[in-house]
């Protein structure tokens, strides 16, 4: 197999590629559609309030109380290179676990979820705007639209971001 992104040929760190079926949250951002493994997500919140990190990178939108717990709220859109969205108040958020700390994916809208054959996974192709493929493990494509399978521990690498 060949290599993409910086990745192995081997299927993404997902369970069910191959034949079985995997179910994936999805969402729009920039009248993109995305999508991340269910497993992954731990809620998805309607607009919540955000209060601003001082000194934080842009793409941290600031962190949100969730019953107790903090939880760091990253804008998506920034993070992949996009302009920024008008209005903010009206973003929905999606609740991902990551090293054991809670992050909050801010989103345009979240849709359904849709549970997708293995067999169908495709690798990121070439034409993939360069934003995505930097953060992405893969596609489907859909009857009209085309899914970009996100890698959340790729998105939430800052480390990676910094020696880039």
């Amino acid at each position: 197999m060949t290599e993409t992104n910086g990745k192995s040929g081997a299927k993404p760190d997902v369970e069910g590629f191959g034949g079985e079926t995997q179910d994936f949250v999805t969402f729009v951002i920039a009248g993109q559609l995305f999508g991340i493994p269910v497993l992954k997500v731990q809620d998805v919140l309607s607009a919540h309030r955000i209060t601003r990190i001082p000194l934080a990178p842009p793409e941290i939108a600031g962190s949100l109380n969730l019953r107790g717990r903090i939880v760091t709220a990253l804008d998506v859109r920034r993070r992949l290179g996009l302009p920024e969205r008008e209005d903010q108040d009206e973003c929905m958020s999606i609740v991902v676990e990551h090293e054991n700390e809670l992050y909050s994916l801010r989103v345009d809208s979240v849709g359904e979820v849709l549970a997708l054959s293995g067999a169908d996974f495709e690798r990121n192709p070439p034409t993939l705007d360069a934003r995505f493929r930097e953060y992405s493990d893969g596609i489907y494509r859909l009857d009209d639209k085309l899914l970009v399978v996100l890698d959340v521990t790729a998105l939430l690498d800052y480390g990676r971001s910094k020696a880039a």
